[in-house]
């Protein structure tokens, strides 16, 4: 059963009335990704804002709502995890377990071991409980 329903439901919500963020000129050329680049010329059109029509700059009165930030799509918290002490700060409850990228195989099967036994919810598990390296 998710958390925080109505949080995760408020930002989805916001997200509606927001535009659609897309790189400076991706439209024209098809080597250019879509993904956000911010426009730093300084002649730039779109960082000046001089005709109307184009897309919007990325802002700060666009974020979310605050109580919904941090927040992973199923509701639960987002907690980077190193080691084991790191779990033991945490409360199964509402926080969630994503591990570093640093955490190797043997420290992450210990954490996972302990995450189950206390029923976090593991967002990258990358490697079984039981698992043998096949």
């Amino acid at each position: 059963m998710p958390i925080n329903k109505d949080k995760i439901a408020k930002r989805r919500e916001v997200k509606e009335h927001k535009p659609d963020f897309v790189r400076p000129e991706s439209w024209r050329y098809v080597r250019l990704e879509t993904n956000w680049r911010k426009p730093k010329g300084i002649d730039h059109h779109q960082r000046k804002q001089k005709s109307r029509g184009r897309p919007g700059l990325v802002k700060i009165g666009y974020g979310g709502p605050r109580e919904a930030r941090g927040l992973h799509p199923s509701g639960y918290t987002d907690n980077l995890v190193h080691s084991l002490g790191d779990l033991e700060k945490l409360d199964p409850k509402k926080d969630g377990v994503r591990f570093g990228h640093s955490v190797g195989t043997r420290k992450r099967k210990e954490i996972i071991v302990k995450a189950i036994e206390n029923k976090f919810k593991i967002f990258n598990a990358r490697v079984s409980a039981s698992g043998s390296k096949s």
